[in-house]
């Protein structure tokens, strides 16, 4: 019983070794024309590309950084590591140790 439904099965189904089918074998214009389509726009961006690369000098390094430099001087590095230390208290207990610390200018 079981092999009587699994033939019965199988004949509707084609394998690759015996294709079958009414659109076996044929295919659209349209997909020839959609690969063509996308080659031709594939070279189209390699050839965008390849112009502008050819415009970027060879090195980004100026032969004069001196202005360069000038205009980084006092700009803010990032956060770097410093050491902190506590400033030494002197011995005694002075008045400076009871006055508050003086408020920033800005």
């Amino acid at each position: 019983m079981t092999t009587l439904a699994w033939d019965l099965l199988a004949q509707g189904t084609s394998t690759p070794s015996n294709p079958s089918g009414p659109e076996f074998g044929k295919a659209s214009p349209l997909g020839l024309v959609l690969v063509v389509a996308l080659l031709a726009g594939t070279v189209l961006l390699i050839r965008s590309m390849n112009k502008q690369l050819r415009k970027l000098p060879d090195t980004f390094q100026p032969e004069h950084p001196e202005a360069d430099q000038a205009a980084d001087e006092g700009t803010d590095r990032g956060a770097a590591v410093v050491e902190v230390t506590e400033p030494e208290k002197p011995a005694g207990g002075s008045q400076a140790d009871q006055d508050p610390p003086a408020k920033p200018a800005s």
